[in-house]
């Protein structure tokens, strides 16, 4: 559920979690995961079905989002920019940047877009999730997106873990030397609330941690 309250914002709950009163009803769970996911169809995959466009850096202006949404689901013909910003500043993850009267996804894309993000703050150390069938090739010859137009690193290996575990049950997590790839001239930018992307990781700054001693177990199957 989705409200807001007069003191202290946007929030998912039943009451704020600041002031512990009610506060106003925005939309139910059903519609905050629907209305979240078609957000984030049109700012990561396909504007062009809702007849919007992406600026360069991923922007689009939140009324013309509204107003494409509406009608395309005339269900939602209650839906204004209130309900979009407050989908975007409560998102757990991060995945949405408002800023005066735009809206972005700040990673995931599959369009063409080059969101100029900030490249401060880089955590010395970064992971991503493989499988154990990519692991030793991934090693070999580094990083490179797949689906989506950039690689995306996560902060702690627990994030990677559960992005990874999206594909694999147990996803084995390789670390970036991060502050080394910097100094040398990579750039990594901060995206989400626990997402960094980056173009490509070359092989020399990738570990496979805690990895098993040569001969004991096989690929894909790392022991408990």
């Amino acid at each position: 559920m989705l409200k807001e309250c007069a003191q202290h914002g946007y929030f998912r709950a039943e009451v704020c979690p600041v002031c512990g009163q009610a506060s106003r009803f925005l939309m139910n769970d059903r519609e905050l995961d629907h209305l979240g996911r078609v957000m984030t169809g049109i700012l990561r995959h396909f504007p062009d079905r809702y007849q919007l466009t992406i600026d360069p850096q991923g922007w689009i202006p939140l009324p013309q989002l509204v107003r494409a949404i509406s009608q395309k689901h005339p269900s939602y013909h209650w839906l204004r920019t209130q309900h979009l910003v407050a989908i975007a500043e409560t998102d757990a993850k991060g995945r949405y940047e408002v800023r005066d009267d735009r809206v972005r996804a700040t990673y995931g894309h599959t369009v063409e877009v080059d969101p100029d993000l900030p490249t401060d703050n880089i955590p010395d150390v970064l992971y991503y999730p493989v499988t154990g069938e990519e692991a030793a090739i991934v090693l070999e010859v580094g990083l490179r997106p797949s689906d989506r137009k950039k690689v995306h690193l996560s902060k702690t290996a627990e994030d990677a873990h559960s992005a990874g575990s999206v594909r694999t049950p147990e996803p084995i997590i390789l670390a970036i030397d991060a502050k080394r790839a910097c100094s040398e001239g990579l750039v990594i930018r901060r995206a989400g609330k626990t997402v960094y992307v980056v173009d490509q990781v070359p092989p020399e700054y990738l570990t496979r941690p805690n990895a098993p001693p040569a001969g004991v177990g096989s690929e894909g199957t790392d022991p408990a």
